[in-house]
């Protein structure tokens, strides 16, 4: 059977139980805790497609390893903040709160699952990319690869910077100025995990597209090709998703709004000076 049919029949039904379990459950975070597990299940199913057609590279395994140290790390930080233990993410409660019960469900549906984890399969797809073209390593696999992993390090660091301040503030009480973390990383970003989330998959991405180049594709249905659509729908949905985490953040805490000003949203960079009152 071939590999992308396997992915595909293995989502359907990862999309099923996520469905009937949020039903069951009456919690909506079912798709957050299949997120950091079944892409690297999906990559793995196209690394084994490749050998038993015969297209197995190295190239698709370094795929594979690299899917799974991302899937490692994350479903590491997932867990140690509660996400296995039936605590629901706080949007999706928020949203529940805005909406009719039907609405919700549609918007749960198509959206939370049916969107999500298409997405899901859709950033997993440069591996078949490169299942489909095998050939040995080039220097840009490996720059590509060192690159992936020095976001992977950024996420870590980004998000180990946020679970300790968030440790702190429940050491304190709850209530730790200005309430949320402006330091480290998140001095040059207000969200350095969900830049170097998103990179990663892009990085992912180039080499599946190099795999392609090295075998005759040019720029188009090369370095271009259509697996490029995970990567641009999972940069979209994280600033969609930014945008509304920031609009709940901004109406807790007042001291938001100006480093909202001053701090990048997504991509790291020097932050800007905050204004300052003029002088009479």
């Amino acid at each position: 059977m071939d590999a992308l049919l396997i992915v595909i029949i293995v989502a359907a039904i990862a999309s099923i139980g996520c469905w009937a379990l949020s039903l069951i459950t009456r919690d909506t975070s079912w798709v957050d805790r299949a997120w950091s597990i079944v892409p690297v299940v999906y990559v793995w199913i196209f690394v084994a497609g490749a050998f038993a057609h015969g297209d197995g590279s190295a190239r698709v395994v370094l795929m594979g390893v690299l899917a799974t140290a991302w899937g490692a790390r994350l479903t590491f930080n997932f867990a140690r903040k509660g996400g296995y233990s039936g605590v629901e993410d706080y949007r999706w409660a928020i949203l529940r709160a805005r909406m009719r019960p039907w609405q919700f469900q549609i918007f749960n549906v198509l959206f939370i699952i049916g969107y999500q984890m298409t997405l899901l399969v859709l950033i997993t797809l440069p591996a078949a990319v490169a299942a489909q073209h095998p050939s040995g390593l080039t220097a840009w696999d490996i720059v590509f690869a060192l690159v992936f992993l020095a976001f992977l390090a950024g996420e870590t660091v980004a998000d180990q910077q946020q679970w300790a301040f968030h440790q702190r503030k429940k050491r304190a009480g709850g209530t730790l100025s200005p309430g949320f973390a402006t330091t480290g990383l998140f001095r040059f970003s207000r969200h350095p995990n969900f830049f170097f989330e998103q990179a990663q998959w892009w990085a992912c991405y180039a080499i599946g597209a190099t795999a392609a180049v090295v075998s005759g594709g040019g720029l188009v249905g090369g370095a271009l090709n259509g697996s490029i659509v995970g990567a641009v729908l999972l940069t979209g949905l994280f600033i969609g998703s930014t945008i509304f985490t920031e609009s709940i953040t901004a109406s807790k805490y007042p001291a938001y709004a100006d480093y909202r000003r001053t701090t990048s949203m997504l991509v790291p960079w020097p932050p800007r000076a905050r204004a300052t009152a003029p002088q009479s």
